[in-house]
């Protein structure tokens, strides 16, 4: 294994690790991680079983030396035996992401916040390597309803389950690094976004500037007064690899330092696409979203991480790839079913 050293944003070219393992890797942060771990010259084993990421995130990434991708589940019984590495770099992203990614997947989304991470973390130990988990904000709440590790108190709720998985999660991480020192740390992870960001879920910016390209309203929750600490996917991926360089067993929160509101985003998205689409003011149930704000003192002081794409210069790259996004999706030629 390559001795570890910084992992700056301002060096790329150069990475602490020969090969390394991102499982949820055809999801739309862990695709980014692993194009930037191949072009610093990482081998990569990409994991995902494509229930809420997709193949074409990755395809761009098919037939290049080092990459190998598997579409399996962390947590069925045997998929480690798959993972031969040897590893010295471990991201774990097949957790439970926001309770929109998981549409009544109850079951699943525990087993991928338990076994899943259990196998990981497994993986991880066999091999000696630096163990990352990507996790959610420790507070999201909708409204008057909280749907957030600790503050969900209702066990059949309708988040209690995303809640539950979260919250178990990180727990076992931090049991692993204080009971047998694994070099396991966690990343909690504030509205990132950017190409390849999921447009399903009905979150800003990603529902705006879909709405927009179709020339359909831009609704907007409440009088759009809320705010988004946004962090483009280029800057959230600086981060997790700054992080990941170190040792740190701490959560180290990721996200923007500026907050736009959401009538601020509608109306960059709508200039940016020059669509005639009119903002309109929607009530959802519940109340309009109040998205968590991340602490970002840790991720400065200790690593040296500042954001470098202000969310003007973010939503432009942004949209400019939606409008350009090649289709059809390029064809992946595969040796057998689920592997290339």
């Amino acid at each position: 294994m390559m001795p570890m050293a910084a992992f700056t944003p301002y060096d790329r070219a150069r990475a602490p690790w020969d090969r390394a393992l991102v499982t949820g890797g055809a999801g739309f942060l862990g695709s980014h991680l692993c194009t930037r771990l191949l072009d610093s010259g990482v081998e990569v084993d990409c994991l995902d079983d494509l229930s809420t990421g997709r193949a074409e995130k990755v395809a761009h990434l098919a037939g290049r030396p080092g990459f190998r991708f598997l579409e399996r589940d962390v947590s069925e019984p045997g998929c480690a035996d798959a993972l031969t590495g040897p590893y010295d770099l471990v991201l774990h992203l097949a957790g439970p992401a926001a309770p929109a990614a998981w549409p009544d997947r109850p079951v699943a989304l525990l087993d991928a916040g338990s076994l899943g991470t259990r196998a990981a973390l497994g993986v991880a130990a066999r091999d000696g390597a630096r163990f990352l988990l990507a996790s959610s904000p420790p507070y999201l709440s909708y409204g008057p309803s909280p749907a957030v590790p600790g503050h969900d108190t209702d066990p059949v709720g309708p988040h209690s389950a995303w809640a539950g998985a979260v919250r178990f999660a990180e727990a076992l991480v931090a049991a692993h690094a204080a009971a047998h020192g694994s070099n396991a740390g966690i990343v909690r992870l504030f509205a990132g976004y950017g190409p390849g960001m999921r447009t399903d879920d009905g979150a800003a910016p990603a529902a705006f500037i879909e709405q927009a390209l179709a020339g359909e309203p831009v609704a907007v929750a409440g009088n759009g007064g809320h705010t988004y600490p946004l962090c483009y996917v280029d800057d959230m991926v600086d981060c997790v690899l700054l992080v990941a360089a170190g040792r740190s067993v701490r959560p180290v929160d990721i996200g923007g330092d500026e907050a736009p509101t959401a009538l601020e985003i509608a109306r960059r998205v709508i200039d940016l696409t020059g669509s005639d689409a009119p903002v309109v003011f929607v009530d959802p149930p519940g109340g309009p979203p109040v998205p968590p704000r991340p602490v970002t003192g840790f991720a400065r002081e200790i690593f040296g991480w500042l954001p470098g794409v202000s969310w003007r210069e973010g939503l432009e790259r942004t949209v400019a790839a939606f409008r350009d996004r090649p289709e059809p999706v390029p064809t992946v030629t595969t040796e057998h079913a689920g592997e290339w």
